[in-house]
Order: C-alpha cells, then structure tokens, then sequence
C-alpha cells in the first residue's frame, strides 16, 4: 500500500479555475488527497484580495496560508510595515510573502520592488516567521537584500526555482530551502533538473504555483495542486531516490520550515 504523502508548499488556490473543477475549492483539494497531497500552502500576492482568500481557505484546515505582496502587483505606495507586521501575527500565517524582485517584468520599477522586498523581510524578522521569495532576472539583488536585512535569521524559501546553481548555493548559506515546480519537468529545464539533483535532501520542497505553470503531462493546462505528484515523480527520477523517499523528505522539510499546521 502506497503511504507516501506529499504537500503542496505554494499554491494560489483562491485563482484556481474552478469553473473546470468538480466541487470548487473542496474538489481540488480532494484529487489532491486522492494522489497523496495532504497540506497546501495557500500564497498571498496582494493585501487587497487577502481576506476574500482567508475566507475561501479558513474552512479548511489542511490549508496553510501567507500574507504579503508580490512584487509585479502594482505600483502603489508599500504597505504600512506595523499592519503587515499585525497580519504576520495571525497564528494561521505560517510565512510572509510572496515577495521578491521581478525584473523581467518590473525592471522599470526596481527601486519599489527592493523597497517591497527588505519591507517584507524586517516584518518577517519582526514576527520571526519565514518569508517566501520569488526572484526572476535578479538574482545577485535578491541575494544582497536578503543578506544586508538579515534574512538568515528567519530563513525561508526560493520558490518555483528557475536560477542556477550558483544562486541556490547563496540561497542555501542564507538557512534558505529551494522548491521546484512544474517547471523542472518541461523539455528544456535540463540545466535546473541539474539544480535538483544537487541540492541538499534536508532543503528540497516541491509545489505547483498552480494555476500556472502546469507540469508534463498536464502542460498547456490550467495547473492545481494535485500535479504537484509529477513534479515530486519528476525530481525523485532526477535525483535517483524512490518517489517515497522523495515525498517523505520534502514533506518533512515543508513542516520542519513552515510548522505543523494549527489543530481546527
């Protein structure tokens, strides 16, 4: 019997395409259960639409959630540090983020980004909850602010990976873990399937970032949190370990990072 178990450890579930799935919310997460997922991280990108996604998620309490802003997601004024400090206190916030730099689509907006970024990182410090980084064509100033605002004290997550390994080697001298997504399954990801094979076993998590960035064979898909078995399937092969092994240590550095979820 199979009992090997998998978390999903960042997904956008309040964008999930319902409209193509039985059930809504409730229906996503069980093809997920079916298939071994037994947690999910629910990922904040805005302030704006978090309580319309605290209240999709809270009924379920094998959802873990974020709070935090994205850094492609507008131009306006930061948030006010002291309110995400107070939303990072929710003892259902496991991490603060998503946040990051993004200069492929924001390199006209760097210096808001950086700004948005060392924000999130002193609330994370503040709170002294990990913080969930998205970096995309910005990898030496992703790596400075984390250093310079003393990320290492929280530690966290490089999620949906696609940076070599001279970025995760930092990374993971940072108390960083890095987490692959659908990504690592495509065609043309060789050299980050490399990556994956040398990062270390106690700082591998997987995820879907779903909706997007759906894995083979669900490509060209809208992506959910039950595909994150490929990418698990995908990296055990890479790495040469049993797909059991490989959910068994992935799931235990999700809740070594992020916590055991709060009891309902």
């Amino acid at each position: 019997m199979n009992t090997a178990t998998l978390v999903d450890s960042h997904c956008h579930l309040d964008r999930l395409a319902f409209d193509q799935i039985e059930g809504g919310l409730g229906g996503a997460l069980a093809q997920a259960k079916a298939v071994g997922v037994e947690h999910f991280l629910c990922v904040a990108i805005n302030l704006e639409a978090y309580p319309a996604m605290r209240a999709l998620v809270d009924p379920f309490p094998e959802i873990s959630v974020s709070v935090g802003v994205h850094p492609t997601d507008g131009e306006g004024p930061p948030p006010d540090l002291d309110a995400l400090i107070q939303l990072g206190l929710d003892p259902r916030v496991v991490a603060m983020g998503e946040t990051g730099l993004d200069y492929y689509y924001g390199a006209e907006h760097k210096d808001h980004q950086q700004t948005l970024f060392r924000l999130h990182v002193q609330a994370a410090r503040a709170v002294g909850k990990p913080l969930i980084v998205h970096t995309r064509d910005a990898r030496e100033d992703t790596i400075s602010i984390l250093r310079e605002e003393g990320a290492d004290e929280v530690g966290g997550v490089l999620h949906c990976f696609t940076e070599d390994w001279d970025t995760a080697r930092h990374a993971l001298g940072l108390g960083f873990y890095i987490s692959f997504s659908g990504i690592v399954t495509f065609k043309n990801a060789e050299s980050l399937r490399d990556v994956a094979r040398r990062v270390p076993s106690d700082r591998i998590l997987v995820e879907t970032d779903s909706p997007y960035l759906a894995p083979v064979p669900k490509r060209g898909r809208s992506n959910q949190p039950a595909y994150v078995r490929y990418v698990a399937e995908c990296i055990a092969g890479v790495r040469g370990e049993s797909f059991e092994d490989l959910a068994r240590i992935t799931t235990d550095n999700f809740y070594r990072l992020f916590g055991r979820p709060l009891a309902p």
